[in-house]
């Protein structure tokens, strides 16, 4: 769907209808136990669900459990192998350029700062990463995954992030719209769809344009099943890079809770970081990604790397060719990106599996393969709306 300016700003006043009205039921009956069992123990699609869950659970359970109907398997297959070609690169876009676009919009850094934690960053980026790699996989939508639950689960997340942020007054919703809208979860569908493709592009990472349409098809399956109104969603490429320009310029801006999130990132990573040489990297990979003036929104600091990290698509070239001309070579770099991704997640949970609990309290208790051709080589089209 093509927005306008005002076809956005009606989507900041509606929610997810039926994951509200799950978690409303459930909590205005008291039954956040059950819920928190739920949100533990249910991590595999097709399993036997825990004794005593609500009805309600299970309807929203049933409702929730397969895919849009419109879902083109092939496309979700050439989305499957283009991530499997650029799994690490696709984790540095996610960790260094999606996340800060998020901390770059003012209302949604005061949300993941009210609902996270600022002391526990790295359970953020491990939901983010973990979930990307189930979504990945091969039987994602098969009985046994772990893809749908994690999708269920998100989105009684957010239903229950919106139930509380009004519940305990934290939210002005007069002037900030429903907590986690519709227009805030297209823009964040955007930002780790498209934005990500731009962060790659930024890198040096050749793709072709079948494999960054397909990419961004994923997401956009995965937005709907997230709670996303059907229809409502960019139908592709050309929409969503309308739609990315409109709520980032509409939004984006400095913030406290931007820049301390921020640099709570930053930390993170330096810790993943051997040594503490390469520390200054970590800040200037992220300032490369997301640009001068919104690095300096987020306070990101300035180091002698800023100039030697400019360096790194030539770098990343020379490598990109290597895969592109030979299949052993694509073999290798594929091996090593998929365990590059799965030590930085290992790190990040500390071995364990991240369950997307919810607890009784807000603030206190929250814790086409990979040799195809690329003769057609994906280039990102100038912003919709040049400053």
């Amino acid at each position: 769907m093509r927005h306008t300016p005002e076809s956005m700003s009606a989507l900041r006043r509606v929610g997810d209808e039926l994951a509200d009205a799950t978690v409303e039921t459930l909590f205005e009956r008291g039954e956040v136990g059950r819920f928190n069992t739920l949100m533990r123990y249910v991590s595999t699609a097709g399993q036997e669900l825990p004794e005593g869950l609500p009805d309600v659970a299970h309807e929203y359970l049933r409702a929730t459990a397969a895919p849009p109907a419109w879902v083109d398997w092939g496309e979700m297959e050439r989305a499957r192998l283009f991530f499997i070609d650029n799994n690490v690169h696709v984790s540095t876009a996610l960790a260094f350029s999606a996340m800060p676009a998020c901390y770059a919009i003012p209302h949604v850094a005061r949300l993941l700062s009210a609902t996270h934690g600022l002391e526990y960053p790295s359970r953020r980026m491990a939901e983010t990463g973990q979930f990307t790699v189930y979504l990945m996989q091969p039987d994602a939508f098969e009985a046994g995954s772990r893809f749908v639950p994690a999708v269920q689960k998100v989105r009684l997340l957010h239903a229950s992030i919106r139930y509380h942020m009004r519940r305990e007054g934290l939210w002005d919703e007069e002037a900030l719209g429903t907590p986690i809208c519709q227009e805030d979860m297209i823009g964040g569908l955007m930002i780790f769809s498209i934005q990500v493709l731009d962060a790659l592009h930024r890198l040096g990472v050749h793709m072709s344009a079948e494999g960054a349409a397909s990419y961004f098809y994923a997401w956009r399956v995965v937005g709907e099943m997230l709670g996303i109104s059907p229809g409502q969603a960019p139908a592709d490429l050309e929409e969503a890079r309308l739609f990315s320009d409109l709520y980032m310029t509409r939004y984006m801006g400095p913030s406290e809770e931007g820049a301390r999130l921020t640099h709570q990132l930053i930390d993170l990573y330096e810790e993943v970081v051997p040594g503490t040489l390469l520390d200054p990297v970590v800040a200037a990979l992220i300032r490369y990604l997301v640009g001068d003036t919104c690095a300096d929104w987020l306070q990101v600091p300035r180091s002698a790397w800023d100039t030697a990290v400019r360096a790194s698509p030539a770098l990343l070239g020379v490598l990109e060719s290597v895969e592109d001309r030979s299949p052993l070579g694509a073999w290798a770099l594929d091996r090593l990106g998929h365990l590059t991704t799965h030590l930085e997640l290992s790190s990040l949970t500390r071995g364990r599996v991240m369950q997307y609990a919810v607890p009784e309290r807000l603030r206190k208790e929250y814790g086409l393969t990979p040799t195809a051709s690329r003769s057609h080589r994906w280039v990102p089209p100038p912003p919709a709306f040049p400053s």
